[in-house]
């Protein structure tokens, strides 16, 4: 036995309503209708989420290789800075002492060097 539930409807006249009987089986049909639509809808977006997430993730992981490979490059190079101090450290020491030895030389011999500054 099927129950029956009333409907309102308001196709002809605004001032007058017409009530029409539906059955409570056709109602349930419309409504999980209506539900398996929402559902299918609801998946698409799942879905798609699923997909946009899965895209961020890749992005995430180039990202995270390319900040491993430039750490490691600016390691490198301030290595290589440190290494070119040094050697210019080295360097500059190596020009003072013949400098200060050649003064003592010119002093040596009596000779005047006329001061630059």
């Amino acid at each position: 036995m099927f129950s029956t539930i009333a409907v309102l409807s308001n196709q002809t006249k605004p001032h007058r309503r017409d009530i029409s009987v539906v059955p409570e089986s056709e109602v349930l049909r419309r409504r999980n209708e209506e539900l398996e639509t929402e559902l299918k809808k609801s998946i698409e977006r799942e879905e798609k989420m699923k997909q946009e997430l899965q895209k961020t993730w890749e992005r995430l992981r180039v990202a995270e290789e390319a900040e491993e490979r430039l750490c490691s490059q600016l390691g490198e190079v301030e290595a290589e800075a440190v290494d070119q101090a040094r050697t210019y450290r080295t360097r500059v020491v190596q020009l003072m002492d013949q400098l200060s030895l050649a003064q003592k030389l010119l002093e040596s011999a009596s000779i005047t060097v006329p001061n630059s500054q």
